[in-house]
């Protein structure tokens, strides 16, 4: 499903390891904004290793899964496009 991460994160150095962390899931197309294409399996990997990183009292992060129907009518303004699906071949 696609999933839109954002984050607001006090400390340097837990916005850092925030950062490289969703690096794994997704693609950052804004400074603490991330699109991932994440089956819920793989969803709950990354909110558990999220929740490990962040102190609960001073940062914020917000999840959004979008449907197939609302991924179509995302609006992008200025450079950058929409997170795909990579293509995979198997040969």
């Amino acid at each position: 499903m696609f999933t839109v991460v954002a984050y607001d994160i006090k400390d340097d150095k837990r916005r850092n390891r925030v950062a490289k962390t969703m690096k794994d899931y997704g693609t950052r197309v804004q400074y603490s904004v991330f699109e991932c294409n994440l089956e819920d399996k793989i969803l709950e990997k990354m909110k558990n290793r999220l929740s490990s990183v962040i102190d609960t009292e001073e940062d914020n992060i917000r999840i959004y899964k979008l449907c197939n129907a609302c991924k179509g009518s995302i609006h992008v303004f200025g450079s950058g496009k929409v997170t795909e699906d990579e293509d995979i071949y198997i040969v």
